[in-house]
C-alpha cells in the first residue's frame, strides 16, 4: 500500500520536478535579424546553420558525448524588445532529428526587426536556458551578428551576467564592409566581439569575413563547440555524475 502511494505521488508530481533528460549540451543558436541583415544575407545565415547541423561531421560530434545527444534552441533577435525561439528546445542525437530540427526551422519567413540589441539576445537566451526540459554539463549560446550593440544595456552586462550562472557564450561576427542606413561599415567587429561579447571558460569566435563565407565559419564552429572532450568529462567527473 505505501509504495502504490509513493507511485501515485510521484505520478501527480509537475513533469518539470521529476528528473529531466540529460544531454551532453544545453545550446541556444541566437541569430542577429536587424534590419541591417537584408533578405539575401538572413538567407545565407539560415542556410548556414541548416547545412551545418546536418553536416555528417557535426553529427559525428554530437555522437562524441557520453549521451550522444545535444538539446539545441534557435533564436532571432533584434532590438532590446525582438527576441524569438523560433525553434524551441529539441533533441538532435542523429542525422534524422537534425533534419527535423532544420525542417522545423524552415517554416519561418524572414522577419526583420529595428536595432541590434546583442544584450537583449543574450538575456532572453539566458531565460531559455533556465527553463529547458534537459541537464547538461555544458550550456552555451552562439551569438551571431554583423553590427555593434546599439540598444538597451551594454552587450558586456548580459554577458558578464550569463557567465555568472556558468554559461558560455561564443560569438560568430560577420565582417560585412557594407555601409547600412549611411552609417560607416563595422570595423574590428571581431575584437568587439573578444572585448564584449563573448565569456566563460574556453569562450571564442570564429569570424566569417562576409555574410557568404558564413556557412563555413558556423560548421567549424559547431564541431569546435559540440565535439566532447577530456575536459569535458573532467568537468563531468568533478561534478559527480
Amino acid at each position: 500500500m505505501r509504495r502504490a502511494l509513493v507511485i501515485l505521488a510521484l505520478l501527480l508530481l509537475p513533469i518539470g520536478v521529476l528528473a529531466a533528460e540529460a544531454v551532453d549540451l544545453l545550446l541556444v543558436l541566437a541569430v542577429d535579424v536587424s534590419r541591417s541583415v537584408d533578405e539575401d544575407e538572413w538567407k545565407l545565415q539560415r542556410d548556414g546553420y541548416v547545412n551545418a547541423l546536418t553536416n555528417p561531421r557535426v553529427v559525428d560530434a554530437i555522437m562524441s558525448g557520453p549521451n550522444q545527444r545535444i538539446a539545441v534552441s534557435y533564436v532571432e533577435w533584434a532590438g532590446e524588445t525582438y527576441q524569438r525561439a523560433l525553434v524551441d528546445w529539441r533533441i538532435v542525437g542523429n542525422r534524422n532529428e537534425a533534419e527535423g530540427f532544420v525542417a522545423a526551422l524552415a517554416e519561418f519567413p524572414y522577419t526583420p526587426a529595428s536595432w541590434t540589441s546583442i544584450s537583449g539576445g543574450i538575456d532572453y537566451s539566458v531565460k531559455l536556458l533556465q527553463r529547458a526540459p534537459f541537464t547538461a554539463p555544458r550550456r552555451v549560446i552562439d551569438v551571431s551578428g554583423d553590427g555593434r550593440n546599439n540598444h538597451g544595456r551594454a552587450a558586456w552586462l548580459a554577458r558578464d551576467d550569463a557567465v555568472k550562472q556558468g554559461i558560455v557564450i561564443n560569438g560568430l561576427p560577420i565582417m560585412n564592409d557594407r555601409a547600412n542606413f549611411g552609417r560607416p561599415a563595422e570595423r574590428d567587429l571581431d575584437l568587439y566581439y573578444e572585448r564584449e561579447v563573448i565569456g566563460g571558460p574556453g569562450a571564442f569566435i570564429v569570424a566569417a569575413t562576409d555574410f557568404n563565407s558564413f556557412g563555413q565559419a558556423i560548421l567549424a564552429k559547431l564541431i569546435k563547440k559540440i565535439a566532447w572532450t577530456p575536459e569535458d568529462a573532467k568537468r563531468l567527473a568533478a561534478a559527480g555524475r
